[in-house]
């Protein structure tokens, strides 16, 4: 689509876009009177021609954001005039990325822009990167949730995200002598053009206590109720085409009497501001330090602050149009993305037993059929569980909800499973110990009518280990809605070389109905075709190599195997597994530097925990390994270790277009899903994977003879829990010897002596629980094969082929057709 150009050389919309956005004649640029002029001018005060990059994104970001502001409107008003049921997405990370680029290619106003940057001299890609990526989110869940409501938005469905405003990401990562160093990301550092204030629409959040200053600390006074604000922030969710513009409201915590005059007159000046400072300190940082109990408890409020701001919310939302309270679940669905929003069974209770006045039946039949429930892990410590302390402190109408519908609960389990006490006691939701917890998930589950996993396996084992009780007591209750991610953002707009080979070849119909990608499988045998790939994945590479030289001044050959593990840092992810693998290699070099061996650059980016001890050291040993690789001539341009410090959305949008080699290596029956490894096979990386998590499911989908999978499966890791010892494949096999024997000679890190001895211990001493050592053998046997099929090219560009033309499965536009159809019960609503 061209945009029109005025006789004057103005930048306008097409017509048709005019008419969608309702803006009448209205020039985007071009004009003194045009969107960018006005913006560039009127919001800084200053000469246009002296402003610099980022006031130029600024007044770009916020003319899209005129442009977008009646269909955002339009689209609310259309969802109230028709009454229509929606959804209300309730995560505690959104993990957006940035918004502009995004923005404009769902408008379909890209050529607006092309010609904007022509015009005004602007370097586009400069300006983007003026943009901050959004610190609302860490890793996979909230870019899944990310990827959801991109979809909903694009398949027209009523939907609203409800999230926290967090001023200051979870870090800025940095790398100092090979370990991570943590900074405060403060992403709102400058004005965010892309959120709304709405504070007329804030709301009132009760809490049993109340805090205050002690000994430069905030302390907790019990007793005492306090209020909160909740002030939602509002971010256009745009689906592709234009049509339907959602919301992303997120929260931010205030206190409703910010200043005591009489204390601050006093001297008291901390005092002073004591209540404000608790209040804005609740949503200042995403995961605060959870090795405190200090840190345990801000997310703790974290999470209530988020459920009782988005419940008091869409509940006013329903009430301006529905009398009748027993409409709730027509009206009404509540996705709890994962464990963090449980806290809404109680809450919902609440407020329709003293709110409402409704009885306990009729509250509860209403909110089991209201919520659905979302599960993302089998970690038990991600399994969140509260002190009942803290319940009887800050909530302690909350936990007089939650004892009656554990009582209950308990009755109808006895009732159903007589003399079998064990099962009461694993059923409960009260955790019995020496400090009492009230188990989350549990909760969920009870308070719920669908609980679901996100993947074939993820959802077995739910059901079959887990939860195994509370799913022979509700089995209806459990599903599977397979994770997926959006080809906009990941194929369309990360990927442009790789989008337009599709778009040749098959048309434009994929972007909204990825399972179009099929018709890509017989062009497998089409050697223009896969000369077509050939070349779109060399660009990627070529403007990554360049992009990592411009940024950092590390300099990578586009001619070598990209090989890339991107997630976040934990030892079940097993990135020393893939370690191990570069250091195996390394002593094969070493042993014969004559080794006819492909040059290969092996990428690993994530972030670890900062009180994750081991996962630090995790980084500092990929570090020191790449230092050792870079500074040994016998090895160096042949393989190079490359660790990218803050990985983030952008950086995955630079990274995974450019990969030929994807590795998704966790402990099988470890991983819920993964969403790393659909982008990577989107666009056309092979993967080298455990059968784990959806990993196992995009093999069938692609063949398993085009997956290079290795190592045990999730039965073999349980049946052999009992016996592994990792002492034997030390000893009986060399190369595992080998690879090990250079971290425990402080080969690598000779500067630092001992700094890796708890990776070493972890893999021999203490058992190696997460199995590295069981499937490494395995590991460098498909390693073997991978290298042997990369020697041919056609052979490689077929794989490739394979891979994205089996995608199609693997979109949010699918998982979100199924939860709506499945769960929810929604049907789109069009927007005029």
């Amino acid at each position: 689509m061209d945009a029109d150009a005025g006789d004057d050389g103005d930048t306008k919309m097409p017509t048709e876009l005019l008419t969608k956005y309702g803006c009448g004649p209205v020039r985007f640029t071009g004009h003194h009177d045009a969107l960018y002029e006005r913006h560039l001018m009127f919001d800084f005060a200053t000469d246009p021609a002296a402003v610099g990059a980022r006031e130029r994104y600024e007044a770009v970001a916020r003319s899209v954001r005129d442009v977008l502001s009646q269909r955002w409107i339009r689209t609310e008003q259309i969802y109230t005039r028709e009454n229509a049921k929606r959804v209300y997405y309730l995560s505690m990370e959104f993990l957006i990325g940035r918004s502009l680029a995004n923005s404009l290619m769902n408008m379909l106003l890209d050529p607006l822009a092309s010609r904007l940057a022509a015009e005004k001299g602007l370097e586009w890609i400069a300006l983007l990167e003026e943009e901050a990526d959004a610190g609302l989110g860490n890793g996979g869940l909230g870019r899944l949730a990310a990827c959801f409501l991109d979809s909903m938005a694009t398949m027209q469905l009523p939907a609203m995200g409800y999230g926290l405003r967090y001023e200051y990401g979870i870090f800025r990562q940095s790398i100092q002598n090979g370990w991570q160093q943590e900074h405060p990301d403060n992403w709102l550092r400058r004005p965010d053009p892309w959120e709304v204030a709405k504070p007329l629409e804030q709301v009132e959040i009760r809490l049993g206590c109340s805090f205050e200053v002690r000994g430069g600390t905030l302390g907790v006074r019990s007793g005492e109720p306090s209020t909160l604000l909740g002030i939602p922030y509002d971010r256009p969710v745009v689906g592709y085409g234009g049509n339907t513009i959602n919301t992303l409201r997120l929260w931010a915590a205030a206190a409703p009497d910010v200043f005591d005059f009489q204390a601050f007159s006093a001297g008291e000046f901390v005092s002073a501001l004591a209540e404000r400072l608790s209040a804005e300190s609740l949503t200042r940082v995403l995961y605060p330090d959870d090795s405190t109990s200090l840190g345990q408890g801000l997310r703790f409020v974290q999470e209530y602050f988020l459920v009782a701001c988005s419940l008091a919310d869409l509940v006013r939302r329903f009430r301006k149009s529905n009398a009748d309270w027993n409409t709730l679940p027509d009206k009404v669905a509540i996705q709890l993305n994962d464990t963090h929003p449980s806290l809404a069974v109680p809450e919902l209770m609440r407020v329709l037993l003293d709110e409402a006045g409704l009885g306990w039946e009729q509250a509860w039949d209403l909110t089991r059929r209201t919520l659905a429930y979302t599960n993302h892990t089998l970690l038990p410590e991600a399994l969140e569980k509260w002190p009942v302390a803290w319940f009887r402190v800050m909530l302690p109408r909350h936990l007089e909800i939650i004892y009656e519908i554990n009582r209950r609960l308990l009755a109808d389990v006895r009732s159903q499973f007589p003399n079998d006490e064990g099962r009461i006691g694993r059923t409960s939701l009260v955790e019995e110990g020496a400090v009492p917890k009230i188990r989350m998930a549990n909760l969920a589950i009870v308070g719920s009518h669908s609980t679901n996993g996100v993947a074939a396996i993820h959802s077995s084992l739910l059901r079959t280990q887990t939860v195994k009780d509370l799913a022979e007591i509700f089995p209806n209750r459990f599903n599977n809605k397979t994770n997926g991610v959006t080809p906009r953002r990941w194929l369309k707009l990360a990927n442009p070389n790789l989008a337009r080979v599709v778009t040749d070849a098959i048309g434009d119909s994929w972007i909204t109905d990825l399972a179009e990608l099929e018709r890509l499988r017989p062009l497998a045998d089409d050697a223009a075709f896969r000369g077509a790939i050939r070349r779109a994945k060399h660009e990627a590479k070529s403007a990554f190599s360049d992009w990592l030289r411009a940024t950092s001044g590390i300099v990578v050959d586009p001619a070598a195997i990209f090989d890339s593990q991107v997630k976040r840092i934990h030892e079940y992810k097993r990135q020393t597994l893939n370690g191990l693998r570069v250091a195996a290699l390394y002593n094969r070099l070493k042993e014969d530097p004559g080794l006819d061996i492909a040059p290969r650059v092996f990428f690993f980016a994530g972030k670890a925990a900062p009180a994750y001890h081991l996962a630090k050291v995790i980084i500092k040993f990929l570090n020191v390994l790449a230092v050792t690789i870079d500074e040994d001539p016998r090895v160096g341009g042949r393989i190079k270790v490359v660790f990218l410090p803050e990985y983030n959305v952008s950086l995955a949008e630079r990274l995974i277009p450019a990969s030929d080699v994807s590795n998704q290596i966790s402990t099988a029956g470890y991983e819920a899903s993964g969403t790393s490894n659909m982008k990577f096979m989107m666009n056309g990386a092979l993967t080298i994977g455990t059968r784990d998590g959806a990993t196992i499911e995009m093999a069938e989908a692609a063949g398993k003879d085009n997956f290079f999978l290795f190592g045990l499966t999730a039965e073999q890791v349980a049946e052999s829990r009992g016996w592994y010892n990792p002492y034997w494949h030390y000893d009986h096999e060399p190369e595992t010897r080998a690879a090990l024997d250079l971290i425990l000679s402080d080969h690598f890190g000779h500067h630092e002596p001992g700094a890796l001895r708890p990776l070493s211990d972890s893999l021999l001493r203490d058992g190696d629980h997460y199995m590295h050592l069981a499937d490494f053998a395995s590991y460098l046997d498909a390693d073997r094969k991978l290298l042997e099929l990369y020697a041919e090219p056609e052979a490689w560009s077929r794989k490739v082929i394979a891979n994205v033309a089996s995608s199609g499965w693997f979109s949010s536009d699918r998982s979100i057709a199924e939860y709506a159809h499945d769960i929810w019960d929604l049907k789109p609503c069009a927007i005029p």
